[in-house]
């Protein structure tokens, strides 16, 4: 097998293991809650069970548990649980009377957005705006830069959201909450609208209305910043740190002597050697802003992949639910990580050195 085939097969069969891990330890919590309590689950809502005495009742929830194996050993219903969800069966929520993994597929789209412009914001910026900050060390544009970021990660995302949109929406009514305004809401639910990716920018663009996008756009300014800044501060924070180590070493020190400008010097010599570093801080902030997300989406209004967790566990504790959201959780965060591993690879030829020790 060539290295890089096996580079990439182990950091799979490494995201499988944790996988399989991580689903045995929660379902083997779900496990600790009585039989007859999940049982109660399986129940359809608006059911009328007050005319039943209370050995029917025992007897309807004993039936329950017997047809969906609620009092099966841990292996047998783990392993029956695993085998649906690889089929993509993650089982009914009565709570949100839907399909899990249909309601999740739904509302991923939204928030798939949300986290993509999110991570456009706070990549880019975090590394150049580190690397020139470590550059300019203690000079002005490096205490501004400096204090920018220190401030930005001393507000909790909540806290934040509410400044901002005092700021930006009550007082200067720039960028309004939620994920559309009336008329390009109208639009995007149509019967003449094409959603082909359920993203609104991508998709009015698609569907020849630029103006749908720049509404959305202008709505996502606020939820971006809100979920972005703490990441960006803490990225930028570890490039500078990052750039200022790499500026006492020998090669930049060498490239100096032999006359290079310090533009060269700062984007083709320091700068790949600190992007590496970074991508991990990077990665780690993009699982984050998945699992940060729910705050983000109550306060603007944004109906994704937090709705389930609203709906389906608020109010009731719903497993189907709740193992749903939690795997799809987990999913994303290791499709991430790996995306993020390969990325290293290919940028830093320290990892790509790995290819050849595996």
């Amino acid at each position: 097998m060539l290295p890089w085939a096996r580079y990439i097969s182990t950091r799979i069969v490494s995201a499988l293991i944790t996988l399989l891990i991580i689903t045995a330890i929660l379902y083997a919590i779900v496990m600790m809650t009585p039989a007859e309590t999940r049982a109660e689950l399986y129940i359809p809502r608006g059911a009328n069970l007050i005319h039943l005495t209370d050995q029917q009742l025992h007897q309807y929830i004993q039936h329950i548990i017997q047809v969906n194996g609620l009092d099966d050993p841990y292996p047998v219903q783990y392993g029956r649980w695993l085998v649906n969800l690889v089929q993509g069966q993650w089982g009914y929520s009565y709570n949100l009377s839907a399909y899990v993994l249909d309601y999740l597929l739904q509302r991923t789209p939204i928030t798939a957005e949300l986290t993509f412009y999110s991570l456009l914001f706070l990549i880019p910026f975090g590394l150049i705006g580190g690397a020139i900050s470590g550059w300019n060390r203690n000079q002005p544009a490096d205490f501004g830069y400096r204090i920018a970021a220190y401030t930005a990660m001393t507000f909790p995302p909540f806290i934040l959201a509410l400044v901002l949109l005092t700021i930006f929406y009550v007082g200067l009514h720039w960028f309004p909450p939620e994920r559309l305004g009336t008329a390009a809401g109208m639009v995007f639910n149509s019967s003449s609208f094409v959603h082909y990716t359920g993203q609104v920018t991508i998709d009015g663009l698609l569907n020849g209305r630029a103006d749908v996008s720049l509404d959305a756009l202008r709505h996502l300014v606020l939820p971006v910043l809100t979920l972005s800044l703490v990441h960006w501060a803490t990225l930028s924070r570890i490039v500078r740190a990052s750039a200022i180590d790499e500026l006492q070493k020998e090669y930049i020190l060498a490239a100096k002597s032999r006359g290079l400008s310090d533009r060269v010097l700062l984007w083709r010599h320091l700068f790949p050697n600190v992007v590496a570093p970074a991508l991990a801080s990077s990665a780690l902030s993009a699982a984050a802003l998945l699992t940060g997300v729910f705050i983000v989406e109550r306060i603007f209004n944004f109906h994704g992949i937090s709705e389930i967790a609203v709906n389906g566990l608020l109010v009731v504790a719903d497993a189907p639910a709740a193992l749903g959201y939690t795997i799809y959780n987990v999913i994303v965060v290791l499709l991430i990580m790996f995306v993020m591993d390969i990325l290293r690879a290919v940028v830093d030829p320290r990892a790509r050195n790995e290819w050849t020790t595996l």
